[in-house]
């Protein structure tokens, strides 16, 4: 294998570790945002939207593809462990944002679950 197609594969490594999960979770707030305000609105009674089938899918592929990201994140700082943020680019680079991106993505696959979660026991549809 090319070095530079080694580095290509060991930099997408470094970016889906990084944000993987938060397009996952912002994937996710969308998706169920709308799927809430189509089941809600006047013009989505018809289709028969169920919000929590909607919600246990999202959550069901979120966590999953967060995880990946974890695992993406924990490779790129096990092969730049004896390295610090200081040292040259590219791998100093690399050690920092999988350093922030192993920490990141614990956070975030606790916010898909935890979104999830809130939207399958709150009851939409209500005036305040």
């Amino acid at each position: 294998m090319s070095v530079a197609r080694q580095s290509k594969g060991v930099e997408f490594l470094q970016w889906f570790g990084l944000l993987g999960a938060a397009i996952v979770w912002t994937a996710q707030l969308i998706v169920g945002f709308g799927v809430t305000v189509a089941d809600c609105s006047v013009a989505g009674a018809g289709w028969n939207i169920d919000v929590d089938t909607w919600q246990i899918v999202l959550m069901a592929i979120g966590v999953p593809l967060a995880v990946v990201s974890e695992v993406a994140a924990l490779l790129i700082f096990s092969e730049t462990r004896g390295l610090h943020h200081n040292d040259p680019p590219p791998w100093g680079r690399r050690h920092f944002f999988a350093a922030a991106a192993v920490w990141g993505n614990l956070l975030f696959i606790a916010i898909i679950l935890l979104s999830g979660i809130g939207a399958i026991y709150n009851t939409p549809c209500q005036g305040s």
